[in-house]
């Protein structure tokens, strides 16, 4: 029996990992879908560089540039970002192990029994019980494709943000890109060099021209806490903060790229249909509607609330009501890189207590 398993090896699942020993958890271990280390960063597109992910995604105690040097802007997240957790994960010793896939958490009795983490280790089939579950499995396993009257006659080609790569198979089409969000203005940007464009989404794009700052942060989390405190299901920090304005969207704003257009009504099998019957031919649709939590192993753990969430409680949210063991990180106010730092020390305060004192080490 561990003391703690850890459910994924993102910067949720490391920042808990690092902060474990800490509150005097040594008996735990960290599993991780991938094979090998990174988390979601290392499967994002190529031209995704450090830079434009907006260095947030240092972790506690040893930062990004520590690791990879000041002059790192311009290197691909998903090489950098994998490059770095690697080196976090050896720094630290923490032991993760992988490619695991868990299939499945359940209870093996009463309220203060064990947790039973069932699924396969390496090809092989694991199972370990644990004291206490951290949960820490993101959205990016999970890509959610709106339902659209019509897209299955759509004569074109379909992908989600999930699968983009790069522009250059794009060249000399038209492709109609679907989201409100930060992937689909960058994905936009890019593709529109080669491509010609079109831009839809259900709300009004909501332009934040503010620079960010830490009270600003906790506001927009704060409105994300409320909503999981209720038992509804999460909205996104970016739906309450806006998207930020860089100097790269105003260029975007300035040569009509970012023009965004009302949802079409439906597809047809030369491309998106309007609401008044006008017909926007395209080659491709760009769904950059965004991820679902990838949280199907816990089903029969019967989490959710009739509202459709998870009732969550603690100080930030990421303990599950009533399961004092179980955490949920990348959940709600924790899905940021920065909420999953403090959301990891959280977390692992909150099940050393709960699992009862044991000999920490030091900052």
């Amino acid at each position: 029996m561990k003391d703690v398993v850890v459910v994924g090896a993102g910067q949720a699942g490391l920042s808990a990992a690092y902060f474990l020993p800490r509150f005097g958890i040594n008996d735990f271990e960290v599993l991780d879908h991938n094979s090998g280390p990174g988390g979601a960063w290392r499967l994002r597109w190529p031209s995704l560089t450090l830079k434009a992910a907006n260095h947030v995604h240092d972790l506690p105690g040893w930062g990004l540039h520590d690791a990879l040097g000041n002059q790192c802007d311009d290197i691909p997240a998903s090489t950098g970002v994998a490059e770095y957790f690697g080196e976090y994960e050896k720094r630290f010793a923490l032991p993760v192990r992988r490619p695991a896939h868990v299939a499945s958490i359940t209870r093996t009795g009463d309220a203060d029994a064990p947790f039973l983490v069932s699924g396969t280790l390496g090809g092989a089939p694991y199972a370990e019980t644990a004291r206490a579950v951290i949960n820490c499995t993101g959205t990016w396993d999970r890509p959610f494709w709106p339902t659209v009257p019509g897209a299955g006659t759509f004569a074109g080609q379909q992908l989600h943000a999930h699968d983009y790569r790069t522009a250059e198979p794009f060249a000399g089409k038209t492709v109609a890109v679907v989201g409100a969000g930060i992937t689909a203005v960058q994905l936009l940007l890019e593709i529109a060099q080669v491509a010609d464009t079109a831009w839809f989404t259900r709300r009004e794009v909501q332009w934040d021209e503010t620079p960010f700052d830490p009270d600003k942060g906790r506001r927009a989390v704060a409105r994300v806490d409320e909503r999981v405190r209720a038992c509804l299901p999460p909205g996104s920090v970016v739906s309450v903060t806006g998207l930020p304005v860089n100097d790269a969207i105003r260029r975007g704003i300035a040569d009509g790229i970012l023009v965004r257009r009302a949802m079409f009504a439906s597809l047809t099998p030369d491309g998106p249909l309007l609401a008044d019957g006008t017909l926007v031919r395209a080659d491709v649709i760009l769904w950059c509607t965004g991820f679902r939590y990838s949280m199907d192993h816990l089903a029969p753990l019967n989490l959710r609330a009739p509202g459709g969430g998870i009732v969550m409680t603690g100080r930030l949210a990421t303990e599950v009501a009533g399961e004092p063991r179980l955490h949920l990180l990348g959940y709600g106010p924790s899905a940021s890189t920065i909420g999953a730092n403090r959301a990891g020390r959280e977390a692992a305060k909150a099940v050393a207590e709960a699992t009862g004192p044991r000999e920490a080490i030091s900052e």
